[in-house]
């Protein structure tokens, strides 16, 4: 069954939440910086856990047409989870109706119609970098709600980044999208 997050209501949340170096902080700036591109408002919070790398590590992503009064997620319209912590953290959303989207790398398989599993550490790592899964899982959050425009993300990957490594994120960008659609 396959259902399309939608945006119509022009006011979309997204948490994107992992482990410390998985460098979701850096997935969450970029796509608030490609919805302040798309002429949006938005608000952009971060929090880490005890240590930078290995502590739960979470961006929220809220992104408006209007003016956006509180500025912390209440409902999402989708979550990513990269590892089996994060996905225990936020699992209840997923019995409301909230699409979970997580790495079937590292996360134990769920039975419920609202997780999506996506081997999204093992398809980074066969390209060739593991360290860009946090783009690579961009890329299918963004296919699957629409949030931003591919084109826009596109953009900020180019001012983001420099030499080689703008290619291998565009490239790691585009495999997550064509994740998104199967």
């Amino acid at each position: 069954m396959e259902h399309r997050m939608t945006t119509e209501s022009k006011h979309v949340e997204v948490i994107l939440a992992g482990t410390g170096g998985q460098g979701l902080i850096l997935s969450g700036i970029l796509l608030a910086e490609a919805a302040i591109l798309e002429g949006k408002n938005v608000v952009q919070t971060q929090s880490y856990g005890i240590a930078s790398r290995g502590g739960l590590s979470l961006a929220e992503v809220i992104i408006d047409t209007g003016e956006i009064v509180f500025q912390q997620v209440q409902k999402p319209d989708c979550i990513l989870v990269l590892t089996e912590e994060a996905t225990k953290k936020y699992e209840t959303w997923a019995a409301k109706g909230v699409p979970i989207l997580y790495d079937s790398t590292l996360v134990n398989a769920r039975t419920d119609p609202n997780f999506t599993g996506y081997a999204f550490t093992q398809t980074a790592s066969d390209m060739g970098n593991a360290l860009s899964v946090n783009i690579l899982a961009l890329g299918t959050v963004t296919a699957k709600t629409g949030v931003v425009k591919m084109e826009t993300l596109e953009e900020m990957i180019r001012k983001r980044f420099k030499g080689a490594a703008v290619e291998m994120n565009l490239k790691m960008l585009a495999v997550g999208r064509d994740l998104a659609g199967r």
